[in-house]
C-alpha cells in the first residue's frame, strides 16, 4: 500500500500545526494561571494588611481629643486649649 505524496504532506502539516497550536495554547493557559496566582497573592496581602490595621486600631485607641472643640487658629471662636494641644489629663 502506497500513499500519495500529497496525503503525507497533509498529515505532516496537520501534525506540525497541532504541535504549534498546542504550544501556543499551553503558553496562554500558563500565563493566565500566572496572572490569576499573582492577583490572588496581591489580594491575600491586602487582606493581611487590612487585618493588621484593624488589630492595631483595636490595640491602640485613638489619642486624638474626642471633643468637638475647634482647633483652627484662624477661627475667632476657636478653643485656645485645642489650638495649643492642651488636654484635661483625664
Amino acid at each position: 500500500m502506497s500513499t500519495s505524496v500529497g496525503l503525507n504532506v497533509l498529515r505532516w502539516s496537520a501534525l506540525g500545526f497541532g504541535v504549534f497550536y498546542g504550544i501556543y495554547h499551553q503558553s496562554s493557559i500558563s500565563s493566565r494561571d500566572k496572572l490569576a496566582r499573582a492577583k490572588h497573592e496581591f489580594e491575600q496581602q491586602q487582606s493581611l494588611i487590612q487585618q493588621a490595621k484593624a488589630e492595631w486600631a483595636r490595640s491602640h485607641p485613638s489619642e486624638a481629643p474626642t471633643s468637638s472643640a475647634k482647633a483652627d487658629p484662624n477661627d475667632p471662636n476657636a478653643d485656645l486649649n485645642a489650638v495649643l494641644g492642651i488636654t484635661d489629663g483625664n
